[in-house]
Parts: C-alpha cells; sequence; structure tokens
C-alpha cells in the first residue's frame, strides 16, 4: 500500500513521516526527489536558470533554494512557472521510485508529498493522510521555525491550497496542532488503523 502524506507548511508532515517511519514504514520524500532533479548540471536546474536567472544559484553553482523561493512565493506566475518546469520531472522520478518499491513488496509506503493534490499526484497512491493544523499555531510554528515575520509567513501560507480543501479529499487526518505527545498517540492510532485495514 502507499499512503500519501501531505499537509500544508509548517503542519508536521515530515514530522509524521519520521514517526511512520520509526514504525516500520519505508518513506519517499517528494521534497528529496525535487532536491535530486535539481542537482548541479541537471537538464532541470538549467531550465530554472533559462527562467528565473542566475541569481538562483549559489557560488557552487548549485540551486540557492532560498533565492528561488523568495522569487516564487511573492509571485504566483513565477510559482507556477515553477512547477510547471519541475512537477513532470519529479512525477517521473516518483514514479520510477514507487514501482520498485511495490515491487519489493513493501507493506507500507509513505510518499511525503507537500503537493500531493496540487501536482495531481493523488493518482500516485493508494490512500491519503492529511496532517492538519491550527491556523493560528501553523503561523507561530512557521515564523519559529525559518525566521520569517508575519507578512512573509501569512504570504507562504497564503500561497498553499486551503488546509480545508486538502482536508475535505482525505482518508485519514491527523491535527497536529498539540504535543509531540499527542502527535505520537495519533500515529499510533493510524498505524493500528492501517496495519489492520491495510498490512494483515
Amino acid at each position: 500500500m502507499v499512503l500519501g502524506l501531505t499537509g500544508n507548511i509548517a503542519s508536521g508532515k515530515s514530522l509524521v513521516a519520521r514517526l511512520l517511519a520509526v514504525r516500520g514504514a519505508e518513506v519517499l520524500s517528494a521534497d528529496a526527489l525535487a532536491r535530486e532533479v535539481v542537482a548541479p548540471g541537471s537538464a532541470v536546474l538549467l531550465q530554472l536558470v533559462q527562467q528565473f536567472g542566475d541569481q538562483i544559484l549559489d557560488a557552487q553553482q548549485a540551486l540557492d533554494r532560498g533565492a528561488l523561493a523568495e522569487r516564487v512565493f511573492a509571485d504566483p506566475q513565477a510559482l507556477a512557472a515553477l512547477n510547471r518546469l519541475t512537477h513532470p520531472a519529479i512525477a517521473r522520478l516518483a514514479d520510477e521510485r514507487l514501482a520498485a518499491l511495490r515491487a519489493a513488496n513493501i507493506k507500507l509506503i509513505v510518499y511525503e508529498a507537500p503537493l500531493l493534490f496540487e501536482a495531481a499526484a493523488e493518482k500516485r497512491v493508494d490512500q491519503v493522510l492529511v496532517v492538519t493544523i491550527d491556523p493560528v499555531i501553523q503561523l507561530q510554528r512557521l515564523m519559529a521555525r525559518d525566521g520569517f515575520g508575519r507578512d512573509d509567513a501569512l504570504r507562504r501560507i497564503g500561497s498553499q491550497m486551503p488546509q480545508e480543501q486538502k482536508a475535505a479529499r482525505a482518508d485519514y487526518l491527523i491535527d497536529n496542532s498539540g504535543s509531540l505527545a499527542d502527535l505520537e498517540a495519533a500515529v499510533n492510532q493510524l498505524w493500528t488503523r492501517l496495519n489492520c485495514n491495510s498490512l494483515e
């Protein structure tokens, strides 16, 4: 079974993925695949430079993700252009890796993808888990985690599909507005459900 794991920025998706990995799931991260497709010398990185200029490169000619983020999060058209250039390459790589994991008969594969719905990648998975969070707590965590001011943090949150829309399309929901202990308890409950319903 492939479980798609998504949620909005600072919701705790990666933490949920790590907790599932500790319990025995195999995690494939779309963010890791995204970094792979823009490796120095890659065709996708060349296309990004052509689109956005060489100011998105660091001194080693690798992608400066922070500089690119500054460009796209303030400009919906730039964000759309970034997605057009990167999503097909990520999709191809994800399909290859997921096919290999399925062939290995791994019982639970978690595909962690922040843009699962935006990239129409839910067809790649069997079921979807959405991590939700109280918006006030989300804003606080994002500002504390990334050092953003309030306006920058709100702009990044606002650039994403509303979490209510994602939650409405989920098979499973985990709320990460509480403590780590609360989150671990919710993951344990999900793990039990998945084992009972899908893995036995």
